[in-house]
């Protein structure tokens, strides 16, 4: 393993001579839940339906990469979720869904340099399109919950991408993007806590872990272990 530094409290670096420059990448990818956002929006959707538990314990076990097959976990928690109603999902939007510390700033940096900005999400449109345009950023791509007459169906439809955003796809998002940018991955940073991130961190040139689970701080460039998104600015001038 490559040694690890902390570079400031709660700021770890391995692999790195900081300080960097922000304007030497052209592409930042974010995931969105527990990184950009403050929740794991399925967990608090199945809050609706009396199972958050069942879905949060699926969700964790996910996300640590104790479950290896992220999409058929997902089918899993998104079919208890059948019957929760769009309601309830506006409802988790304006109660509980806030931008985790430090996210706007490190958008609107990032923007400032002339990089071009992606969220890449296993979470859900219906979320990832609000967050998109309320922090200003370029492109998402995210998975889209069936609805029948305002009803959820536990089921979620495909895409002309594909069926279902997981880690490969989140990886291949990244790769598409850069290729259509015509940038070298070097030139992207990606950041993510989840296991599911893994593939697209380990595909860009930055890979910055976020209050993350232990195996992707390890495996990270830069871990933010406190404090906000905007430290990324602290190794990224």
């Amino acid at each position: 393993m490559i040694h690890a530094t902390e570079f400031a409290p709660g700021l770890v670096v391995q692999g790195i001579e900081p300080p960097l420059s922000l304007s030497h990448y052209k592409l930042i990818a974010f995931d969105m839940d527990s990184t950009l956002i403050n929740i794991e929006c399925v967990d608090e959707i199945a809050d609706a339906a009396g199972r958050k538990a069942e879905v949060a314990a699926i969700t964790e076990a996910a996300m640590q990469g104790v479950i290896t097959d992220y999409k058929e976990s997902l089918r899993q928690r998104v079919a208890l979720l059948k019957g929760v109603t769009v309601q309830h999902m506006e409802q988790v939007f304006a109660e509980r869904l806030r931008f985790n510390p430090g996210a706007q700033e490190l958008v609107a940096a990032a923007r400032a340099a002339g990089l071009t900005t992606l969220l890449v999400s296993g979470g859900f449109t219906f979320f990832a399109d609000r967050v998109k345009a309320g922090l200003g950023i370029d492109l998402a791509r995210s998975n889209v919950l069936e609805v029948q007459d305002g009803v959820l169906t536990g089921r979620m439809v495909d895409q002309a991408w594909g069926d279902i955003c997981d880690g490969a796809e989140k990886r291949r998002t990244l790769l598409e993007v850069a290729s259509l940018l015509g940038i070298s991955p070097a030139q992207a940073i990606a950041v993510g806590d989840g296991a599911n991130d893994l593939p697209m961190m380990g595909a860009a040139g930055l890979s910055v872990a976020y209050h993350a689970k232990p195996a992707v701080r390890s495996q990270a460039k830069i871990a933010i272990n406190e404090g906000g998104l905007n430290r990324l600015l602290e190794v990224l001038r």
